[in-house]
């Protein structure tokens, strides 16, 4: 059994009643409450609060899942720790040491259903999950030594791995290990990956201005995303579908490492009736002969800059559809055009910034090669379902 832990308390001293307070239209703690209760993996969702405010407000949600737990007043104070809670409701429940404990904190509305999912695939192979986001900033001691890096060798930000920073979402751990530990997570402890723009804590106003600027344009690429029909996927090839990386054989050959996962999602698309296709500006027999295995119905080799927008308005004029029934997914400034143009765009975790900027893009939490395009797909399938 999966169950869902919030624990939200009324008094707050930098946000009055900051949990319930209207962000992007609804109550703040509306927002994970709906990430849980449209996880199909979670079985239970628990509030915990001492305020009858709050409870009236959640109650009216209709979530089907979501119960609500009166907490104890003494585990409701500015002094009061979170694992204090967990532990009051533990003593209370009849949850089994077998059962999955997923706590969730409500300021972090930019939570969805998918990174939920993605934490429990997680926990498989683990004691725990906690979720992070990805930091590429370069980072000092008081003593002005670096933490995360050579700055004798400053390295390029595509080309560092920088460090991982828990943004507070959610921590998954089995019953039993909390009891054990007294912790939320203990053991073996996995890292689910969530988008860099989800690293915001909501603890001051200021936060509260950026994060809701950042869920207002999320919601905004929902709407245009749920009002059109994608009938064309396509993909660039070096840094979305391969890692970028340059590998040469001893006789000099060039390689490219393709993800299967990927493969399997032109499969999906294919099933589907979405026509797909990869423009690049490489030319290579490997791209040519991956495009043939997995039975693409466009390939176009050697489009620079403005060559790939030429390349897939040839497509649409092929097809008799527009380019906001189109989806594309680049990473580099060749890409940029297209991108702009198309009806849905999105980039690898690690594209350059100048792509990140874009607006409305869709920013995943993949990086090139490692299954990103994959991750697209089931962006647009998911949503065609619903």
């Amino acid at each position: 059994m999966n169950v869902a832990f919030i624990p939200v308390r009324g008094g707050s001293k930098s946000i009055p009643l900051k949990n319930i307070k209207s962000f992007c239209g609804k109550p703040l703690v509306y927002w994970v409450l709906k990430a849980a209760n449209e996880t199909s993996e979670i079985d239970e969702v628990i509030l915990a609060t001492e305020s009858e405010t709050i409870r009236s407000i959640v109650v009216s949600f209709g979530f089907s899942k979501v119960k609500i737990y009166d907490r104890d007043i003494k585990n409701a104070q500015d002094s009061s720790s979170t694992e204090s809670v967990i532990q009051e409701y533990l003593e209370y429940s009849d949850l089994t040491n077998e059962d999955n404990f997923i706590l969730i904190q409500a300021t972090s509305p930019l939570l969805t259903s998918r990174d939920l999912k993605r934490g429990l695939k997680e926990l498989t192979d683990n004691d725990s999950v906690v979720s992070c986001v990805r930091s590429k900033r370069f980072f000092w001691d008081k003593n002005g030594n670096p933490i995360n890096y050579d700055f004798y060798n400053r390295p390029r930000r595509q080309e560092f791995e920088g460090v991982f920073m828990e943004n507070g979402a959610f921590y998954i751990s089995q019953i039993k290990s909390i009891r054990k530990s007294g912790n939320r997570i203990s053991g073996k402890i996995a890292i689910s990956e969530m988008p860099e723009y989800t690293g915001i804590e909501i603890d001051e106003e200021e936060d509260w201005i950026v994060a809701e600027a950042i869920m207002k344009r999320i919601l905004s690429t929902q709407i245009e995303l749920n009002s059109q029909k994608i009938k064309l996927v396509i993909s660039d090839v070096d840094g979305v579908l391969t890692d970028a990386g340059m590998y040469y054989s001893e006789s000099g050959d060039e390689l490219k490492k393709f993800n299967t996962h990927d493969g399997m999602a032109f499969q999906i698309l294919r099933e589907r009736g979405i026509k797909t296709g990869i423009v690049t500006s490489e030319n290579t027999k490997i791209v040519e002969n991956r495009a043939k295995k997995l039975k693409l119905d466009y390939l176009y080799q050697g489009k620079k800059y403005g060559g790939k927008l030429e390349a897939v308005e040839e497509i649409c004029k092929l097809e008799n559809i527009t380019l906001n029934e189109v989806a594309y997914i680049g990473d580099d400034r060749n890409c940029f055009e297209l991108l702009s143009r198309v009806g849905l765009s999105a980039c690898p975790a690690n594209a350059i910034e100048k792509i990140k900027a874009i607006p409305k893009i869709r920013l995943l939490t993949k990086n090139g090669g490692a299954g990103v395009f994959r991750e697209f797909v089931e962006l647009i399938v998911n949503d065609s379902d619903s």
